[in-house]
C-alpha cells in the first residue's frame, strides 16, 4: 500500500493573506460560522474554496501552526474540513539560524514520509536542510503573504504530487 503524501498547511499569510496594497475580498463561507471566529477578525479573507482545493490534493492535511487547537475549532469549519492533526511544537523555538524554527519538527513529524510544506516564510537553507536529512521527497513551498494560496500556487503543487508520486510508484 503505498505512502500518503502529508501536507502541511499554515494559516497566517498561507490561508489568510495580509501586507498587500489593495483590500482584499471577503468572503462568507457555505460551511457552519465556528462559534470561535469571533475572535479571529481576519477570517473572512478566507476563501472557503480553499478546503476542498487543499482535499482534492489526495494528501493527509496536518496544521503546521501556531493557530493550535483554533485551526480545528475556527478554520477547519470555515473551510469545511475535518478536524485535522496539529503539529505539537517544542516548547522552545529553535533558533539555529538560519533554519526555520519549524523546520526540524516538521521533519521529525514526518518521519521519513513524503511531504510538501506551504508557509510564507521558507526559505533555501530550510529546503536543503530537508534535502539533506529527510529520506523521502519533500517540497517546501512558499506562498506569497500578501495572496496567500493562489491558482499558481495550486499548479506547482499538483505538477510536485504528480511527479512524486510517479516516483514512488516507479
Amino acid at each position: 500500500m503505498p505512502v500518503s503524501t502529508l501536507l502541511f498547511l499554515d494559516v497566517d499569510g498561507t490561508l489568510i493573506p495580509f501586507g498587500a496594497a489593495d483590500p482584499y475580498p471577503s468572503y462568507t463561507s457555505r460551511h457552519t460560522r465556528p462559534e470561535t471566529a469571533d475572535a479571529h477578525p481576519l477570517l473572512s479573507r478566507v476563501d472557503p474554496a480553499l478546503g476542498a482545493r487543499l482535499t482534492a490534493l489526495g494528501c493527509e492535511l496536518v496544521w503546521a501552526t501556531t493557530w493550535l487547537t483554533d485551526a480545528n475549532t475556527c478554520l477547519a469549519p470555515w473551510l469545511g474540513l475535518p478536524q485535522l492533526p496539529l503539529v505539537d511544537w517544542p516548547d522552545q523555538d529553535d533558533t539555529t539560524a538560519p533554519l526555520h524554527w519549524k523546520t526540524r519538527p516538521l521533519v521529525a513529524w514526518a518521519a521519513g514520509r513524503p511531504f510538501v510544506w506551504v508557509d510564507d516564510e521558507l526559505t533555501d537553507a530550510d529546503r536543503a536542510w530537508v534535502a539533506a536529512r529527510h529520506p523521502a521527497p519533500a517540497l517546501l513551498h512558499r506562498v506569497d503573504h500578501r495572496y496567500g494560496l493562489t491558482d499558481e500556487d495550486f499548479a506547482v503543487l499538483q505538477a510536485w504530487l504528480g511527479r512524486s508520486r510517479g516516483a514512488l510508484r516507479g
